[in-house]
C-alpha cells in the first residue's frame, strides 16, 4: 500500500492536494451488499408491536396503498397485482404478506391461484386513530381563524378612526 500523496493518479491530476487523493486501499469490501441490501434488512426487521402499527407498517409504503386501491375495486390475483408495477410475483408477494399481516386483506387459494381481497376492518381502527389528530388540528384551525378575523376586525376600526 502506497502513501495517500504518492497514489499512481498523481502524474494524471496533480491538481488535487496530495491529501485530496485517492489512496490505495479502500473499506468497500468492509461492507456486505449495498447499502439498499441492509436498509431493506432494517426495514423489514422492524419490532412491530400493535395491529395499529401493522397497519400503518402496511400504509406506509405507495406500493402496497396502490395495491389495496386496486383490491377496493374487486378480487385480484397477486399476479394482477404486480402487473402494473412491473415487479416479480415474489416481489409482489412479499407486499401481499405484509397487508395480509396487517390485516387488510384476505387471501384464498384457488389451486396456483392466490385470490386477494380487500378487508377494510383495521383501516376503521387507523381512522379512528386519525380522527383524534384531525379534531385537534381542526380546534386548532378554528382557534386560529377566530384570531385572524378579530385582528382584521380591529385593523378595519382603526381604519375607520383615522
Amino acid at each position: 500500500m502506497r502513501p495517500v500523496g504518492t497514489h499512481k493518479n498523481h502524474a494524471r491530476y496533480p491538481q488535487y492536494p496530495p491529501w485530496k487523493r485517492v489512496a490505495q486501499h479502500s473499506t468497500n469490501r468492509l461492507t456486505i451488499g449495498s447499502p439498499w441490501q441492509i436498509f431493506n434488512h432494517m426495514v423489514e426487521q422492524l419490532p412491530i408491536s400493535t395491529p395499529l402499527d401493522l397497519v400503518f407498517h402496511a400504509l406506509a409504503d405507495p406500493t402496497r396503498r396502490a395495491m389495496l386501491h386496486a383490491l377496493s375495486n374487486g378480487e385480484r390475483t397477486v399476479g394482477e397485482l404486480a402487473e402494473p408495477f412491473a415487479m416479480t410475483l415474489a416481489g409482489a408477494s412479499k407486499h401481499v404478506k405484509t397487508l395480509e399481516s396487517a390485516g387488510l386483506i384476505r387471501r384464498e387459494v384457488k389451486g396456483r391461484q392466490h385470490l386477494c381481497r380487500l378487508d377494510a376492518a383495521r383501516l376503521a381502527d387507523a381512522a379512528e386513530w386519525l380522527s383524534f389528530y384531525e379534531r385537534f388540528w381542526t380546534e386548532r384551525l378554528n382557534v386560529l381563524d377566530a384570531l385572524l378575523r378579530e385582528e382584521d376586525a380591529q385593523s378595519d376600526t382603526q381604519g375607520d378612526q383615522t
